[in-house]
């Protein structure tokens, strides 16, 4: 059974990801860069320590990228599913002054608060923040990556 979901318990963390791999490639990088300086130009290592850090870059890179399009990715599916919702409730389409993230904030909202927040959120601009805050019962989403 999945735990009850909030506004203060809402944002998922996954600790082998965000904590571990972040700071072993953080390290990492660290590490590479002192190796560098233990092997000047033009001696023995010096090109494999550069190549260790270049490395480390490309994962670090990689590392923040995988993150941000997959979070685009379903930023985007969110976009749709609360567009279709408010449709379904309302025969009207979302807002288009709602930016992404008060769509993505709106998905908290049960079908009973959902259309009279987005209007209100679209009206009064409420920050993402002031959006779930306003959320009486909240709606959990347990799937975000």
């Amino acid at each position: 059974m999945k735990k009850t979901q909030t506004y203060a318990t809402h944002k998922r963390i996954v600790p082998g990801f965000h904590f571990l791999a972040s700071s072993l490639l953080f390290l990492g990088a660290i590490a590479a860069i002192v190796n560098i300086f233990r092997h000047p130009p033009y001696t023995g290592g010096f090109v494999s320590a550069v190549l260790l850090e270049v490395m480390f870059i490309a994962g670090l890179l990689l590392f923040w990228y995988a993150r941000q399009f997959a979070l685009r990715a379903q930023d985007r599916a969110i976009r749709a599913e609360e567009n279709l919702r408010h449709y379904v409730l309302t025969g009207k389409l979302l807002d288009a002054r709602l930016s992404m993230a008060q769509t993505i904030a709106l998905r908290f909202a049960p079908d009973e608060e959902f259309p009279e927040l987005a209007g209100k959120a679209a009206v009064e601009n409420m920050s993402s923040e002031e959006i779930k805050k306003a959320v009486v019962q909240w709606r959990a989403d347990h799937h975000r990556a």
